[in-house]
């Protein structure tokens, strides 16, 4: 009997998934396969090679993952640095596995990345008037916040709720615009 085609597409739906409810470690050809009901034949035709579909898979969950930041800044646009901060916890706590995948590599597994940082600093530099230089550091400074509270709900060490993590962050904020307050662009 003839295999029923699967598109390219629908293997990196399954993939992206597939991550979701197991990990990253969990996606090989085999693993996949059967969860798209297929052999291994579709995906090594569609795809290089697992680098090849795994790549396609990192760019799939970033597009969700900027797609949830986009949202986030939609619902707060008077805010859009808080917003930014609270969209990536947001997206850690509720997409546990390809946050870990997007943001918590050991360094020794691809891909991995940091997230885009110009959005945040021209952000920063609009609603403050500070200079590059100084909404650089301010980013890194609240990013290393925001990160460490987003790892830490992902990896089970606490699990904030969302208004006590408002706080802590407005407290960063506020401390951090008034030490920023005398570098004005």
């Amino acid at each position: 009997m003839p295999e029923s085609k699967i598109t390219k597409e629908k293997l990196i739906e399954e993939a992206v998934n597939l991550i979701r409810e197991c990990g990253a470690d969990a996606l090989n050809a085999r693993t996949l396969a059967k969860r798209a009901g297929v052999s291994t034949q579709p995906i090594f035709s569609h795809f290089a090679g697992m680098r090849d579909l795994k790549n396609a898979c990192l760019q799939r969950a970033n597009a969700l993952y900027e797609k949830r930041i986009r949202e986030e800044v939609a619902t707060d646009p008077e805010r859009p640095f808080r917003a930014m901060g609270m969209g990536y916890i947001r997206f850690a706590r509720e997409e546990k596995e390809l946050f870990r995948w997007l943001f918590m590599g050991d360094g020794s597994k691809e891909p991995s990345h940091l997230p885009e940082s110009t959005e945040p600093v021209q952000a920063l530099r609009q609603t403050l008037g500070i200079s590059e230089n100084a909404a650089e550091r301010f980013h890194l400074e609240m990013w290393v916040v925001v990160h460490g509270i987003a790892t830490m709900i992902v990896t089970g060490t606490f699990d904030w709720n969302e208004e006590l993590i408002s706080m802590v962050l407005g407290d960063l904020y506020r401390a951090l615009r008034e030490q920023t307050k005398g570098e004005k662009r």
